[in-house]
């Protein structure tokens, strides 16, 4: 049986993400197999964008899956030998189970098996933020940075699910949680630790890479380094893409 693996992110019109997700690529696919080992085995490992992209996502999928699975063996693809013998596995990048998780990943999915047939099974994977370790990157980066008090920021969703994930996270990592896109908001979160006496705060933003969000939030801080004087602020990094992330990834593949 063959496999080839679809990391799917969010999308943005900033190029950051994108060139981290193609970094991201590159380190899953130190991960294959070592039969996959050529020097074309990263055509065997992609990337998709739901949003921001010219291409629908089931679009994206069932074009990665014809240069995978293509039926002429050119270094560049798996022969295909027998119906239901290509495996491809679609990674969800997020974070939260939103509704992009929960539900218009898994439509996407949908139409583009219908497209391929059954010559290649389309298999969706837990979403990234649901790996039990990723909490450990997390306190890493907490880590490395010294401050009284620390608020996981996370984008939020309207899917009041995922907010629970996300509390659930920061009581983990002694964090408290603050959400960019719905309350309550890392503004609130501040001025709840100021008038509770901490002068040192961190933020650890709860996103994969730096992006528009990200240049946002940092913004956000300058102001209120402004508002609060008294008060040292601290920004650490998004996830980024790096080995480790990669394991992860490679855990959420049901190998």
């Amino acid at each position: 049986m063959s496999s080839a693996y679809l990391l799917v992110s969010h999308g943005s019109r900033d190029r950051r993400p994108e060139i981290a997700m193609q970094q991201l690529a590159k380190l899953v696919c130190h991960k294959l197999p070592k039969n996959y080992n050529s020097s074309n085995s990263e055509h065997l490992v992609g990337i998709a964008a739901l949003e921001m992209s010219p291409q629908p996502l089931h679009e994206q999928i069932q074009q990665f899956a014809k240069s995978a699975f293509g039926d002429t063996c050119d270094g560049l693809r798996l022969r295909t030998m027998s119906q239901n013998e290509n495996r491809l596995k679609i990674v969800p990048l997020f974070l939260l189970p939103g509704v992009h998780v929960m539900t218009d990943i898994p439509a996407e999915v949908a139409l583009a098996q219908q497209a391929v047939g059954q010559d290649t099974i389309i298999e969706l994977q837990p979403y990234l933020g649901s790996h039990p370790h990723l909490e450990k990157l997390l306190l890493k980066q907490i880590a490395a940075i010294k401050a009284e008090a620390w608020i996981l920021l996370a984008h939020g969703s309207r899917r009041p699910a995922s907010e629970e994930t996300v509390s659930a996270m920061a009581a983990n990592l002694g964090t408290v949680a603050a959400y960019w896109a719905v309350p309550p908001s890392l503004e609130s979160r501040v001025k709840e630790l100021v008038a509770a006496g901490y002068k040192e705060i961190a933020i650890l933003p709860y996103f994969l890479f730096a992006g528009g969000i990200t240049d946002a939030i940092a913004a956000s801080i300058e102001e209120l380094k402004l508002q609060f004087s008294a008060v040292n602020f601290q920004l650490a990094q998004p996830l980024g893409a790096s080995a480790e992330l990669a394991e992860l990834i490679w855990d959420l593949t049901d190998k």
